[in-house]
């Protein structure tokens, strides 16, 4: 723990406290983390030097508006102490002035109320677990390790809650709307070595996927520069210029595509990358004309870019508190019990304000991964079974 801030009577969390099975909070299929009190940690960029605490995270960190900092009215909420009055933001561990000229390389210390976005509620089923090495089946919408908003509700975290296995160390990641196969090495040594195997190319893996329409019969090969936008969230495929020679932006990008069977209106494809770019299945699909079925970003031509959607504040000003009672995200104290803190910019939603709850899962599994000298499987999930297509059929 990190102690107590003077007169607040709370106990503030760090990155080393593990998280624990009661942490978390089960509620229409979906797994929520109680919320906690946190202590963020930063040190000062030379870009940040120079400005005051305030301008400092109202122009860097965009999820609290400028009032939160400085106890001014909100249009959600009333603040009735600012967060640098009451010591939420430290500098160098000591309470500062909101006028207070922040300095390169000092240490900066948030203190707050931490909501975690929810993630489906599937168990994650453990497959098996070796001296060196655990492989796990991961649910769609939760992510590998700690990222962004997500700490404990993470493949790690609660393989650490639940089953008590730590340190694990990640093999490999899948995205967070990806399901399938993990793989963990449980020592430095053994992830060493994985990672020399990856980096020779010595790794096969598999995919499977439910694609729009009847993918075409026999192996098909797609090679294709991929270009990431980080700012959008999204891929897209290089267009070649009129002598085929591919565009050098974006980076060199292979899958490999099969069909496995079809039902005449979705195919179950297995999905070979040779390469591992960002989204690289879900663009070569999108590009061949057969994107995953459930693809809400590369499915259809009505792509809403993230930076117009505006910043999580800003998506939160639309949700009213009169909304708890029809949202499935908002889950207030009065219907599970849990800390609510009088300055926090979430409370009293059990999930953090402004969270997109749309992107729940994709239909692209990792099946299988291959070594020179082993291999890994996970069972194939529900989805897979279409209508009048046998399961035999599709593992042969």
């Amino acid at each position: 723990m990190a102690g107590t801030l003077a007169g607040a009577g709370i106990v503030w969390q760090t990155p080393a406290n593990p998280p624990e099975a009661q942490d978390y909070i089960f509620h229409n299929g979906r797994r929520y983390v109680r919320p906690y009190y946190f202590e963020f940690i930063s040190h000062a960029k030379n870009r940040w030097a120079g400005k005051t605490i305030v301008d400092l995270f109202t122009e860097e960190f965009k999820g609290r508006p400028r009032e939160y900092y400085v106890g001014r009215q909100h249009s959600l909420l009333i603040i009735l102490a600012h967060a640098v009055k009451c010591g939420r933001l430290q500098v160098d561990e000591q309470m500062v002035h909101a006028d207070y000229i922040v300095k390169s390389s000092q240490k900066i210390s948030h203190f707050l109320h931490r909501h975690e976005p929810p993630v489906l509620g599937g168990n994650i089923v453990i497959l098996q677990n070796e001296v060196d090495v655990v492989t796990v089946c991961k649910p769609a919408s939760v992510p590998v390790h700690p990222c962004g908003q997500y700490r404990k509700n993470t493949v790690v975290g609660i393989m650490q809650a639940e089953h008590g296995l730590s340190p694990l160390f990640p093999v490999h990641r899948l995205d967070r709307l990806v399901s399938g196969l993990l793989i963990f090495a449980k020592s430095a040594a053994r992830a060493e070595s994985f990672r020399q195997q990856i980096e020779a190319n010595l790794l096969q893996k598999e995919y499977v996927a439910k694609v729009v329409g009847v993918f075409p019969d026999g192996e098909r090969t797609v090679d294709a520069n991929v270009n990431f936008n980080a700012r959008e969230g999204r891929s897209t495929v290089e267009v070649c210029d009129g002598s085929g020679k591919a565009l050098p932006s974006g980076k060199q990008a292979c899958t490999k595509f099969q069909r496995i069977c079809t039902d005449g209106n979705h195919s179950i494809v297995l999905c070979k990358p040779v390469t591992g770019r960002t989204h690289q299945i879900r663009v070569h699909l999108k590009h061949i004309g057969y994107p995953i079925a459930n693809d809400e970003l590369y499915l259809s031509g009505n792509f809403c870019p993230r930076s117009s959607k505006g910043t999580s504040i800003n998506r939160a000003t639309s949700l009213a508190c009169s909304s708890l009672s029809s949202d499935p995200d908002c889950v207030a104290e009065a219907d599970l019990e849990f800390d609510i803190d009088a300055m926090c910019t979430n409370c009293p939603n059990l999930a953090p304000v402004g969270y997109d709850g749309d992107e729940e899962g994709l239909w692209l599994h990792c099946v299988r991964y291959t070594g020179p000298d082993w291999s890994f499987e996970c069972p194939y999930p529900d989805w897979t079974s279409l209508d009048n297509v046998s399961r035999k059929k599709m593992k042969s």
